[in-house]
């Protein structure tokens, strides 16, 4: 079964929709941006066009690339008092301590759920990446609880937080990265999550037949996106997310369910 993130996502989008005439007022989601790329202006457009079928203002910050960490850590507040939660989007310039702006984003705002001073027990929402990978496996009909699993990259947007959440539903995980486990280690597993951003190093031989490969690693090779995973692993998954088209649609709708959740929190 390869999985279609863009129809999920669809499902998604008008189960948020009711949930927003429910909610009523005014809502807010804030963006701070830094610098100019095409990827990251790809993916701010792709949030700000589901804000705007949801019917959430996007508040937008948009710094030079030679923003200070001062000037970003302002900006990330003042927009994050006029929102509803706030988003600083990924990736910041060199030299800038990635861990001290994202400890600027207070937990009842935390969209991303990156804010690192704050253990995974005591947030308020889950990675949206993670989220989405849970999603994606139980509407594949993947029992979680108990599956041998793997996953590759300890990375702050999949392989932490993916760790931490398929552990909470009952999962065997075992991590594998540069420093820790063996490819071998695929071999004997029934649900993979993959981050690594290492692309087509995850071959049909690495697997068994039947696993639930989870492709959340994306990275640029011969101007085109490719994931961890050889397309040719379909042999063998009885569940795969392609990439493009994947994780990554349902991820961005995770943010929506992610801030909603705050708000019905913060009003309850």
């Amino acid at each position: 079964m390869i999985i279609d993130g863009k129809a999920i996502a669809e499902d998604m989008y008008q189960a948020l929709a009711k949930r927003r005439v429910l909610l009523g007022g005014d809502i807010r989601l804030g963006i701070v941006v830094v610098g100019q790329n095409p990827i990251i202006d790809s993916f701010v457009r792709t949030k700000e066009r589901n804000a705007t079928r949801l019917n959430v203002e996007m508040i937008r910050a948009d710094l030079p690339e030679t923003a200070t960490q001062e000037e970003i850590i302002a900006a990330l507040k003042d927009v994050g008092a006029r929102s509803d939660a706030v988003i600083p989007q990924l990736p910041l310039p060199a030299g800038i301590d990635i861990n001290s702006v994202l400890s600027a984003v207070p937990n009842d705002k935390d969209v991303d759920a990156l804010n690192p001073t704050i253990s995974e027990e005591d947030r308020l929402v889950h990675a949206p990446v993670a989220l989405a990978a849970v999603e994606i496996l139980e509407r594949g009909g993947v029992t979680i609880k108990g599956a041998r699993t793997v996953v590759v990259g300890a990375g702050r947007l999949v392989g932490k937080p993916s760790t931490w959440l398929l552990k909470s539903l009952g999962a065997n995980v075992s991590l594998f990265t540069l420093q820790q486990g063996s490819i071998e280690d695929l071999k004997d597993a029934d649900i993979i999550v993959s981050g690594a951003g290492n692309p087509g190093f995850i071959k049909p031989e690495h697997l068994k037949e039947g696993v639930a490969l989870i492709d959340a690693g994306t990275s640029e090779l011969k101007k085109k996106i490719h994931g961890d995973a050889d397309p040719s692993c379909a042999t063998k998954a009885s569940v795969m997310t392609p990439v493009p088209g994947g994780v990554g649609p349902v991820a961005v709708a995770m943010i929506f369910r992610n801030l909603f959740d705050l708000l019905e929190k913060a009003r309850s």
